[in-house]
């Protein structure tokens, strides 16, 4: 027999009286319910228990064990206990991917929102423009740019990605401000660099998308480099709306093309469809939702 459930036995037969009543509340027979209590005097070598045909009453060894018993057992009980808990809250470290532009300006921006609401997650974070496979590179959540394919990932849809072209007062004052997609081909045109198609910017003419090419002597796989760059005066970029809308609004950047707005990419926190949904996932997901979900208030990144 277990001695921990002897010991529960045995307390249960104190505290109701008889080994009738701790049997009933145990589920057990008076039979099984005596073994358990002769096993434990037969381990201790002890008389637990003074026994009659009418009542039954603890010995004085008995009545010391019975007390270091029930307080063995209500420590045994706070420590389950503490164990479930700690299973509810988010611990442990959150391998997480995201794009450059977007990971390194907006989602670090208000990751520190995160770290102290959990205090007890480590955020391992990749910055990466090329498709992660989650399974195979060990990451539980993934942010994602642009449709995505049929798959079987579980995704949450984010606010849509919209990019604006600017550029800074003194470069336009230099070479001009641009009226039309097209005029952008005597500009000198700043690109991300993703893929082979980088100097091919997408605008909205006549309500049908229409790619334009670009040219320029500066290109960068960072949007960040990028602003910077604008922001030195050396040409027109087109980038993410957070990440220049702070420097639009302080006048350091003039947004061009308005009437030509490029279309809205979607944007999706993905994550497999097999990955147990811990407490620490559940919460970035949630924490990631509140800040750029569909009804989240627009996001302004800052210097």
């Amino acid at each position: 027999m277990d001695r921990l459930t002897s010991m529960q036995i045995f307390v249960r037969v104190v505290e109701k009286g008889g080994f009738s009543a701790a049997a009933e509340e145990a589920r057990i027979s008076p039979t099984m319910v005596g073994k358990h209590v002769r096993q434990l005097e037969e381990q201790l070598g002890v008389r637990l228990l003074n026994r009659t045909t009418r009542r039954q009453s603890l010995t004085e060894i008995g009545q010391l064990y019975f007390e270091r018993c029930k307080q063995a057992l209500l420590e045994i009980e706070a420590a389950d206990a503490s164990v479930k808990q700690m299973q509810l809250l988010p611990r442990g470290v959150l391998r997480v991917t995201a794009p450059a532009t977007f990971g390194g300006q907006m989602l670090t921006a208000v990751i520190r929102g995160y770290l102290e609401r959990y205090p007890d997650v480590e955020l391992d974070l990749s910055l990466n423009d090329r498709v992660v496979d989650l399974v195979e590179e060990g990451f539980e959540v993934a942010l994602r740019i642009g449709p995505l394919p049929d798959s079987s990932l579980i995704a949450r849809p984010l606010q849509p990605y919209r990019s604006v072209v600017c550029a800074s007062p003194e470069y336009l004052a230099r070479r001009g401000t641009p009226q039309t997609p097209q005029q952008l081909a005597a500009h000198n045109c700043l690109s991300f660099v993703h893929g082979s198609r980088y100097n091919l910017w997408p605008f909205s003419v006549d309500g049908a998308l229409q790619e334009i090419e670009v040219h320029g002597n500066f290109r960068a796989n960072s949007g960040l480099a990028l602003r910077t760059a604008a922001l030195q005066g050396i040409g027109v970029i087109m980038q993410p709306e957070a990440l220049l809308r702070d420097a639009v609004a302080a006048g350091r950047l003039v947004h061009l093309l308005a009437d030509y707005a490029s279309e809205h990419r979607p944007m999706h926190l993905v994550v497999a469809s097999n990955r147990k949904m811990t407490p620490k996932l559940k919460s970035f997901i949630e924490f990631v939702v509140e800040h750029f979900g569909r009804d989240a208030p627009p996001f302004t990144a800052t210097n």
